[in-house]
């Protein structure tokens, strides 16, 4: 688990020393991505900057990693693990190691394949290889979008990097992406490939790229998470797959040099994950977070858990005061605007967790896999209006919308005569079109959220409707909130996460289970129910999803009330945003007239990340604004 930075110059380039301080610079700011070390490799094409966390190989895993005679110069960020297995092989066919790391195994079969080694990684990981001899730069993502990307052309060539902040220091100054934030406020992140930066991209997983130098970068998929049910299986062999493929994944995720621990919440999926571990570390340690108010905290339920299970658990109850006191650098380590209020428990999470280990197991997308999220019962309740007619429908939608805001039955009347694809955009939805027009000082008529999303259900429209949500999921929320905020509140407290849900094998046997076996029994997940008896304690497998809950619904009435009117009040995003729609909906929220907490969220952490990285009202680690530099948003030393 580490983080770079590289550059690929489209003409030969003499670095000079301003150009390697430059480059430090933008390795340094990620230095708590890999605080064990650091590395460079330049030449006339080429510059690469690393920063390491040492978790395999600890000795000579090295990095920037050169390879047949220097031939190849490669960085890595991640995990593979199946390492050892195609170690193995390449040595039977005559590849040579001088380490014992997981990046040297990487070189070796890009040696052999080229581009088409990506494919045979089993992990986490984004990539850079350069060719020197061909004079040509490769990059790749991992399928799920586990490790971030970015990258950023230049005048003279291609900047990547680990984390946005790195490119940041190349810009002019940090200017709003208005395409990227009208779709954050639907989505409440930034739809992948873009960033609310403009002029810097993710690289989307599942996809490598070839630069060839003086010629154009181009991109190509070699992963494609799709769904393709399979229906002559009985139930017996299903679950019998998915608990092999799941011991297989948690085993292989436990490869490392370092102790491994492993978050633990109320639900399933930690719980799964941590039952399977101590069965091949029993002294695995367990760590959970919560709040003081009733409902909002699963410590108790983890506790009771890891008693069962024998093992350890650690937890941590965080107050409103120190929730908010660390949103400015949490919002500065997750680079974009994210409005999940759960990225801050996740980081105390791991920030007790690096107490005590080096790596962290988590239950990250099991939810998407295998149907766990409640909205996935809807396409069952709503089919009652599959034998409505169409012009009773246009009466329907006149009652809905003569109802007012809140009353029951004013939701489930728009959604069961709306189709699928019109209405939902993954997990989360915060603003409709048209309260943006309100929001918005310049709303972009041909910019609304099914420009996202119209593409991704052309490709599923004869899938199952759940199986179309799924992909959905995966294809915006899962890489857009939930991996987002994995690795940069871990990566914040120098942890790696792993995330054995999330892997090739678990997906194949996933994407074959008919929905009729997710959505079961008046449940989500009901196959993994069922697979996990006998497995894990009793007491969690019919308790109802509640993952990180916060309560800022409350807070922001009472505790967090002042904070949100002053952050409006101080925000120079004037130019972008009506603030006094926002004042009224706080008000409107307090008054108890709806709950408005989520749209609230929205805004105000994109007020909070505009005062980080276009304000530059903050500074982090040392790192501070030069204000006598040209480039008024580069950060340098303090």
């Amino acid at each position: 688990m580490c983080g770079f930075i590289g550059m690929v110059y489209d003409y030969p380039t003499d670095v000079d020393e301003k150009d390697m301080d430059s480059l430090r610079r933008k390795n340094n700011i990620i230095a708590h991505r890999g605080p064990d070390d650091e590395g460079y490799f330049v030449d006339e094409y080429i510059s690469f900057g690393f920063r390491r966390l040492s978790i395999i190989d600890i000795e000579s895993g090295v990095q920037p990693l050169s390879y047949d005679n220097d031939k190849i110069w490669l960085v890595f960020n991640g995990e593979i693990y199946n390492y050892v297995e195609l170690r193995d092989e390449l040595k039977q066919d005559g590849y040579s190691f001088s380490t014992e790391s997981d990046t040297e195994v990487i070189a070796a079969l890009f040696s052999k394949y080229k581009e088409d080694a990506f494919q045979y990684l089993r992990g986490m990981y984004s990539i850079l290889v350069w060719d020197k001899d061909d004079k040509t730069l490769y990059g790749a993502r991992d399928p799920f979008g586990i490790k971030p990307l970015y990258y950023y052309r230049t005048e003279d060539g291609i900047a990547f990097a680990s984390e946005k902040k790195s490119l940041g220091l190349m810009l002019e100054k940090e200017e709003v992406n208005v395409d990227a934030l009208q779709h954050y406020l639907s989505f409440q992140y930034a739809p992948e490939p873009m960033t609310l930066a403009q002029g810097i991209e993710k690289v989307e997983p599942g996809h490598y790229f070839v630069k060839k130098i003086g010629e154009d970068i181009t991109f190509t998929r070699y992963w494609h998470a799709t769904f393709q049910p399979i229906f002559n299986k009985d139930k017996k062999d299903w679950i019998n797959q998915i608990q092999e493929v799941m011991y297989d994944s948690v085993k292989v995720h436990m490869r490392s040099d370092v102790p491994v621990g492993s978050f633990l919440s109320g639900g399933i999926d930690s719980t799964l994950i941590v039952s399977i571990a101590k069965e091949f570390n029993p002294n695995i340690k367990t760590f959970s977070v919560g709040f003081q108010r009733d409902g909002f905290s699963e410590v108790d339920v983890a506790k009771e858990t890891a008693d069962k299970l024998k093992v350890e658990n650690i937890s941590y109850t965080i107050t409103p005061e120190e929730y908010v006191e660390n949103l400015p650098k949490i919002m500065w380590h997750m680079d974009d605007p994210l409005a999940d209020p759960a990225c801050v428990p996740l980081y105390f999470v791991a920030r007790e967790a690096r107490k005590h280990v080096k790596v962290a197991l988590s239950g990250e997308g099991s939810d998407e896999l295998f149907g766990g999220y409640n909205i996935y019962r809807e396409p069952e309740s709503l089919k009652i209006f599959n034998a409505i007619p169409r012009p009773i429908k246009g009466l329907l939608a006149n009652v809905a919308k003569a109802l007012p805001e809140g009353m029951k039955g004013k939701s489930f009347l728009e959604r069961g005569i709306t189709p699928l694809r019109e209405r939902y955009i993954g997990n989360a939805k915060m603003f409709e079109e048209n309260e943006k027009r309100e929001l918005l000082t310049h709303y972009i008529e041909n910019n609304n959220y099914q420009q996202i999303t119209d593409g991704l259900y052309d490709f599923v429209k004869d899938y199952p409707l759940v199986n179309q949500m799924q992909y959905i999921d995966i294809h915006t929320w899962l890489r857009g909130d939930i991996l987002l905020k994995a690795d940069r509140v871990t990566m914040a407290n120098s942890l790696e996460l792993r995330v054995p849900f999330l892997d090739k094998e678990v997906f194949r046997v996933a994407s074959g289970i008919p929905v009729d076996l997710k959505i079961a029994n008046g449940t989500t997940k009901s196959i993994l129910r069922e697979a996990a008896k006998g497995i894990i304690p009793e007491h969690v497998l019919d308790r109802k999803k509640l993952g990180f809950p916060v309560p800022i619904r409350h807070w922001l009435k009472k505790e967090l009330n002042g904070w949100a009117k002053q952050l409006i009040a101080e925000s120079e995003t004037d130019y972008l945003l009506n603030k006094k729609y926002v004042l009224d909906l706080l008000d409107s929220h307090c008054k108890g007239n709806g709950d408005y907490s989520r749209k609230i969220w929205t805004v105000l952490m994109f007020m909070l990340w505009h005062q980080i990285f276009v304000e530059h009202k903050y500074d982090f680690d040392n790192f501070t604004i030069d204000k006598n530099n040209k480039k008024g948003s580069e950060l340098v030393g303090a």
